[in-house]
């Protein structure tokens, strides 16, 4: 009967990452189905795999998770896109069914996750959450503490919007392209980009969601270029729609005359930010964030003292800090 259970955990393991498709970063993740290896297994859920921010997240847990072969197994998923809920929340259950000691998640919405993660905790797994915080409100409807582990999403967008309102001058109109409305960094990034506008009194003429999109990004801006044809500057909460934005300007003839800021540091935006095409970016160590979580899902795991919340780093990233 054992033999037969370690079976089916190992058919449920393959059947969950097959299931993912295209999602699914790890075709052969390193979950052992033997049940006498003694090292958790810590899954990492991310968001949108198209993201090369998530791509970078899960190279370093790889990276950490080969330094410390010794101490963990580990499990990495995503997601397609950015808004699909219902392919994280499938993520979860699938982690639950494969009995995974730890879930590291950066959840594609702040509220709707919450459901899941609590059949997670009531199945005894630790759950940290990273990157995106999880909704407050419905965390204590739960009667969940999940600890969060990640940056300040306000004080970074406002360091970089304060540095792109150091060339600007006061009236000057700018624009925001937020992320997916549900999501908390999204509206943190916002407020703090509204905040540094404020700040500098330029006027903020318009904030659309791009959902995080590059495509998306260049149809909003394309459109908002339309409607503010005196728009000099475009805040952007991440470096995809940062390069959506770079785009449309540029087919609207007006690169050079509208300046973007972005978030994220991925690699793509680095020579725009060198040529000026974008002025300058928010680096969040993507490459670190998901390792900070690792990190204190084992400290949960061994741990019997709640595991409190960690603020990660946030830097500016301009062409001198490039260089």
């Amino acid at each position: 009967m054992h033999n037969v259970s370690k079976l089916l955990v190992g058919m449920l393991i393959l059947v969950g990452v097959a299931a993912c498709g295209d999602a699914a970063l790890d075709p052969h993740p390193s979950k052992s189905t033997d049940d006498s290896d003694p090292r958790p297994v810590v899954a990492l859920i991310m968001k949108s795999l198209a993201n090369e921010f998530f791509v970078t997240m899960a190279n370093g847990a790889r990276a950490h998770q080969a330094a410390h072969a010794d101490q963990y197994r580990l499990i990495v998923n995503g997601i397609k896109n950015e808004v699909d809920l219902a392919e994280q929340v499938g993520l979860i259950d699938q982690m639950i069914a494969s009995r995974v000691d730890a879930i590291v998640i950066s959840p594609a919405g702040s509220k709707a996750l919450v459901p899941a993660l609590a059949r997670a905790v009531d199945a005894g797994i630790a759950v940290i959450n990273i990157d995106n915080r999880l909704d407050q409100d419905i965390l204590a409807e739960y009667g969940l503490e999940i600890p969060f582990v990640g940056p300040d999403n306000f004080l970074g967008a406002k360091m970089v919007g304060q540095y792109l309102a150091s060339r600007l001058s006061e009236g000057d109109e700018v624009a925001i392209l937020e992320g997916v409305t549900t999501a908390f960094n999204a509206g943190r990034r916002s407020a703090g980009f509204n905040e540094a506008a404020a700040e500098a009194g330029l006027n903020v003429v318009a904030q659309q969601s791009a959902q995080w999109d590059q495509t998306k990004a260049v149809t909003v801006t394309s459109a908002i270029l339309v409607q503010h044809p005196n728009l000099v500057a475009i805040l952007c909460g991440n470096d995809n729609m940062a390069l959506g934005a770079a785009a449309a300007v540029n087919q609207a003839g007006k690169r050079g005359k509208i300046i973007i800021v972005g978030f994220d540091n991925i690699s793509a935006v680095q020579n725009l930010i060198r040529d000026k095409t974008i002025l300058a970016t928010v680096d969040q160590h993507a490459d670190l964030l998901a390792v900070f979580g690792i990190e204190s899902a084992l400290e949960a795991l061994s741990s019997t003292m709640p595991i409190k919340d960690k603020s990660t780093p946030v830097d500016l990233i301009t062409s001198e800090s490039l260089d």
